[in-house]
């Protein structure tokens, strides 16, 4: 209690140094595929996003994958904040104090979606001939971590009595963080769901998140190997529980009547994704061999 008092739950050093080992030097231009991660700037109270999109325009973002990685893991109460400076080719410096990218995002799929939005409207040739409001040509998948909704954790009587103390400690809980998270994650899914449905391509949007769990199930931070093993059973029976799609009607998600599992929506969804590669390979090929053909003079 008292060290919850005085600093955060863990140091973060051993954390930080897995990090590091794993990620050594590599920067965010050089990842394998397009990727976009949320931090949260404590120093300037804003959002920071690390996109592989924005690199280019803004170098200062390509910073070590380790330093986003800690940055964006750095929840608070649990981790401390981090701290670091990036340097650009041309020499410029930009410091960074951040912290928890869920406080920013904890549902991540409105940065994503926004950022391809911005690529086309900026004419990025990978997204050509698609609209920026054409959710159509759209695949969101999004994946949550999992939360304790039905175990029904707090409630207004209890909340009622809470000091600072009891919104920031209750039990093994931190009610401030569940709620802000919680509520974030939520609404993200909420606003995406209307936006899909209103432009009928509710089917390009699935949420796949597990809201029945309890005890050390729902913990941010039991990491035995145990409660490891059984988090892995518990994301494979999510695969073969029903898709849920938000009802407008009450705002909360129900499972659709013979709409199929997770897993068959996932399969679907890789079947799309897998044929449109394979297309956009075969134009870029067929434009290579039109480009060094020769020219009739």
């Amino acid at each position: 209690m008292l060290k919850l008092l005085t600093g955060p739950k863990y140091n973060g050093k051993y954390l930080h140094g897995i990090i590091r080992e794993k990620l050594g030097e590599t920067l965010l231009h050089q990842t394998l595929t397009n990727v976009v991660i949320p931090t949260f700037d404590i120093k300037h109270l804003q959002p920071t996003i690390f996109s592989t999109y924005e690199v280019q325009k803004s170098p200062y973002l390509n910073a070590r994958l380790s330093d986003i990685c800690i940055s964006t893991s750095a929840a608070p109460t649990y981790l401390p904040a981090y701290n670091f400076k990036n340097q650009d080719s041309e020499g410029n410096v930009k410091e960074f104090n951040l912290i928890d990218g869920g406080v920013a995002a904890n549902n991540p799929a409105l940065v994503a979606i926004s950022q391809v939005t911005k690529q086309i409207f900026h004419e990025n040739p990978d997204f050509f001939p698609i609209k920026p409001m054409d959710y159509g040509r759209f695949l969101v998948i999004s994946i949550g971590t999992g939360s304790a909704k039905v175990e029904k954790k707090y409630n207004a009587k209890m909340a009622a009595k809470w000091s600072v103390l009891g919104w920031l400690l209750h039990g093994s809980s931190t009610p401030l963080v569940d709620v802000f998270t919680q509520a974030s994650a939520d609404m993200i899914d909420f606003h995406i769901s209307i936006v899909f449905q209103a432009l009928h391509s509710e089917d390009n949007y699935l949420r796949i998140q597990e809201d029945t769990l309890t005890g050390t199930d729902a913990s941010v931070d039991v990491s035995t190997k145990e409660n490891l093993e059984k988090l892995v059973k518990i994301g494979e029976s999510l695969l073969k529980k029903p898709i849920s799609k938000v009802n407008l009607e009450i705002n909360l998600s129900k499972p659709i009547e013979n709409g199929g599992t997770n897993e068959d929506a996932l399969k679907k969804f890789a079947k799309i994704l897998s044929d449109e590669r394979k297309l956009r390979e075969l134009k870029t090929n067929q434009l290579t061999t039109a480009s060094s053909m020769p020219k009739d003079h």
